[in-house]
């Protein structure tokens, strides 16, 4: 079955869930338009409403049969008080229950300011595929070891972690690199890059000793991280730099990439580590075809959701 790794959708709960806010993040009608205010970004516009129906047509026309659908971790869900994080993350939950689960499947997510394990079984018993974490929430080592019981329980439920753009969840939206008062494609050429390339590097400084069993995918290539390695080589050593380019269990989603970074990247880490995503509705898909697509869309995804025949025994 071939997959598409990284779609986001606004479904009806959702959408009236941010309609309700009075702050960021929050979803407001200005005359014609849907409008998304987020802390520290540009006026972001949508185009509502998301129709599902359209999203399949397009996923078969590009020879995806399966569309796994991600919360958007910029909107910065995770960090708000627990209470408030829940209310907008059973919005997201029964928006993509009310999908046919023969088309879609979806990651989940957990409140991140006050951790509890516990969520993590919340969410793989609603049918979530694994989970989605902001970068912010791995992008030190700090962070790394705060989030490390909901990485712990995740890996004893033997499902993958998918680290998408989004803000650190203890603390005010960070982004010093951009601002409101900036062109509306700067947070994602610039801030959402950075955050994965420091969720990466500290992943690969820490994360996996941590966490040895963990599969683990970075959306949009890590950022670029991988064509770092010659650099961690001379700085942090040959030893780290070589697992970190030999490590099975991290993937890298494929969106707003083609040929020329796909091929750079993989010849950093190899070709089998390549997941296809597109992040549509905002990036428009790079879909391979013949042996290629078929690695990156049905071969390589079925290893990262590969279950192993003993996993660890969970505590009660």
């Amino acid at each position: 079955m071939a997959l598409d790794l990284h779609q986001h959708l606004w479904t009806e709960p959702f959408v009236a869930a941010l309609t309700k806010r009075a702050s960021p993040p929050r979803l407001r009608r200005v005359d014609t338009e849907w409008v998304l205010a987020l802390p520290g970004e540009p006026r972001c516009v949508l185009q509502l409403p998301d129709d599902a129906d359209a999203r399949v047509d397009q996923a078969h026309a590009d020879g995806i049969d399966r569309i796994v659908i991600a919360p958007s971790s910029p909107l910065g869900i995770e960090g708000l008080p627990p209470d408030k994080a829940r209310e907008l993350i059973d919005a997201y939950d029964r928006g993509v229950d009310e999908l046919d689960p023969l088309r879609f499947a979806a990651w989940g997510t957990v409140p991140l300011r006050e951790i509890d394990p516990v969520d993590v079984d919340v969410a793989l018993a609603r049918g979530r595929v694994g989970l989605c974490l902001p970068s912010g929430a791995l992008a030190t080592l700090e962070a790394l070891e705060r989030v490390g019981p909901v990485l712990e329980r995740l890996a004893q439920r033997d499902a993958p972690l998918f680290v998408h753009p989004g803000p650190a969840p203890w603390g005010p939206a960070a982004r010093p690199l951009s601002g409101v008062n900036t062109r509306s494609w700067w947070p994602a050429l610039v801030d959402y890059t950075a955050s994965l390339n420091a969720a990466w590097h500290a992943w690969m400084a820490a994360g996996r000793d941590a966490h040895p069993t963990l599969r683990v995918v970075f959306a949009a290539l890590a950022g670029g991280a991988p064509l770092h390695l010659e650099r961690l080589a001379q700085r942090a050593g040959p030893g780290l730099a070589a697992s970190a380019a030999e490590d099975p269990r991290v993937f890298y989603e494929t969106s707003s990439y083609g040929s020329l970074a796909l091929a750079a990247v993989a010849g950093a880490v190899g070709a089998q580590q390549l997941v296809f995503g597109s992040d549509a509705p905002y990036a428009a898909p790079h879909v391979l075809d013949g042996e290629r697509g078929r690695q990156l869309s049905t071969d390589n995804p079925a290893r990262l959701f590969a279950r192993a025949t003993t996993p660890q025994e969970i505590p009660a």
